[in-house]
C-alpha cells in the first residue's frame, strides 16, 4: 500500500484508519511532496520515512490512497494505475468523471464493480448528508433536498485550523490579526473566521453558487441516482458556510419523500438500523448531534428529525460527522475494505 499525502491532516488519519482496518497490509509506503520528504511518521509502532512522490513510487503497489491537491492526483494517480495499483482518491480531481465511481460504501458499493483503477472519495459534506438520507430514500423514496452546511475549518487544511486558533487568541487579547487563508486561500480577500460565520466555501461560480455548493448538488445526484450527476430524480440545492469549529461538519437538511405517509418514528427507525448512522434524537432530554462529540468517531450522527407542519411528506433533520474521518480518511479506507471483500483490488 501507498499513502500519498501522508503528512497532511487527512493523510495522518488515513494511517490510523489503516491500522484499525480489516485490511491485511504487508507493507506501507509513505509518500508526500518534496518539501515533506524525509519526515518520519509512525505506522503500527514502526517509524517510517516519508518519500517524495514520483511515478516510480508506485512500482509494486497494489493500493494507493491519495489525499493531496487535485493537480497532484491528476498527475500521479494515472501513473499508479499504469503500474497496477488501484487508486482511491480523496480530491475533486476525478469525482465528476463518468468513468470513475464516486462511492460511499454503505450507499452505493455496487458502483465499485465499474472501476477502471480509480475510485473517487466524495466531498466530506456530501458523504455525511447521503449517509443520513440513504436509509430514508430506501424506505420512503426521496424527491427533493435542501441543505445548509456549517463546516469546520479543518476542511480547509491544517493552516486554516491554525489560523482559527491564532485569530481566536488575538481577538480575545484585543490584538489585530491579518487572515491569509479563509474563506479561500487563493481568492482575492480573506476574512476573520474566529467568532464569525463565512457563507463561502471554495470559489464562486457564475450562477452565484460556490463550487462547494455545486459539488454537493452534483455529487449527491451521482451517488444516489445511479451515477448520473445531472439526474432529475432528486432535486438538490445547497448553501455552504464555514463556522469557527475545528473538526466535524454540521448540516441542516430539509427533504421531501415520495411516500406521503412517512412518519418521524419511521424515519428514526430507518436511521437507527442503518450501518454507520447513530440516531441521537431525544428532544425531551436535549439529546442531539454536536460537533464536539463527533470528533474522532467514524459514524454519522443524526437527530432533530421533525415534520414540516405546513407540507405533508416534508421533514427536517440535523446531522454531524467528523469531516476528516467519515468525510475523508475513514471513507477512503472503508472503500478499500469493500474492494478487498468484493475481490476488486485489481486493475
Amino acid at each position: 500500500m501507498a499513502i500519498v499525502g501522508a503528512t497532511g491532516a487527512v493523510g495522518t488519519r488515513m494511517i490510523k484508519m489503516v491500522e484499525e482496518s480489516k485490511l491485511h497490509v504487508k507493507s506501507v509506503k509513505m509518500l508526500a511532496s518534496k518539501r515533506s520528504a524525509g519526515t518520519k511518521v509512525k505506522y503500527n509502532g514502526e517509524e517510517l520515512t516519508v518519500e517524495e512522490t514520483t511515478p516510480d513510487s508506485f512500482d509494486g503497489i497494489d493500493l494507493a490512497l491519495f489525499s493531496v491537491g487535485g493537480s497532484v492526483s491528476k498527475k500521479f494517480a494515472p501513473e499508479a494505475v499504469k503500474r497496477g495499483a488501484v487508486v482511491i482518491d480523496n480530491t475533486s480531481a476525478f469525482r465528476m468523471d463518468p468513468d470513475v465511481p464516486l462511492v460511499v460504501p454503505e450507499v452505493n458499493s455496487e458502483a465499485l464493480k465499474e472501476h477502471h483503477g480509480i475510485i473517487a472519495n466524495p466531498n466530506c459534506s456530501t458523504i455525511q448528508m447521503v449517509m443520513a438520507l440513504e436509509p430514508i430514500r430506501e424506505k420512503y423514496g426521496l424527491s427533493r433536498v435542501i441543505v445548509t452546511t456549517l463546516q469546520a475549518v479543518s476542511g480547509a487544511g491544517n493552516r486554516a485550523t491554525q489560523e482559527l486558533l491564532d485569530e481566536s487568541r488575538a481577538s480575545l487579547d484585543g490584538k489585530e490579526y491579518k487572515p491569509e487563508v479563509l474563506p479561500v486561500k487563493g481568492d482575492k480577500k480573506h476574512y476573520q473566521q474566529a467568532f464569525n460565520v463565512l457563507p463561502q466555501i471554495d470559489v464562486f461560480e457564475e450562477d452565484g453558487y460556490t463550487h462547494e455548493e455545486w459539488k454537493m448538488i452534483h455529487e449527491t445526484k451521482k451517488i444516489m441516482c445511479g451515477g448520473d450527476m445531472n439526474s432529475d430524480d432528486i432535486q438538490v440545492t445547497a448553501t455552504c458556510s464555514r463556522v469557527p469549529v475545528p473538526v466535524a461538519h454540521s448540516e441542516s437538511v430539509y427533504f421531501d419523500v415520495l411516500d406521503k405517509n412517512a412518519t418521524v418514528e419511521g424515519i428514526r427507525d430507518a436511521i437507527r438500523n442503518f450501518d454507520g448512522d447513530i440516531l441521537q434524537d431525544d428532544p425531551d432530554n436535549q439529546i442531539y448531534p454536536q460537533p464536539i462529540n463527533a470528533e474522532g468517531k467514524k459514524d454519522t450522527f443524526v437527530g432533530r428529525i421533525r415534520p414540516d407542519q405546513e407540507n405533508k411528506g416534508s421533514f427536517h433533520l440535523w446531522n454531524v460527522s467528523d469531516n476528516l474521518l467519515k468525510g475523508a480518511a475513514w471513507n477512503s479506507v472503508e472503500i478499500a475494505e469493500y474492494l478487498d471483500e468484493m475481490d476488486l483490488l485489481r486493475v
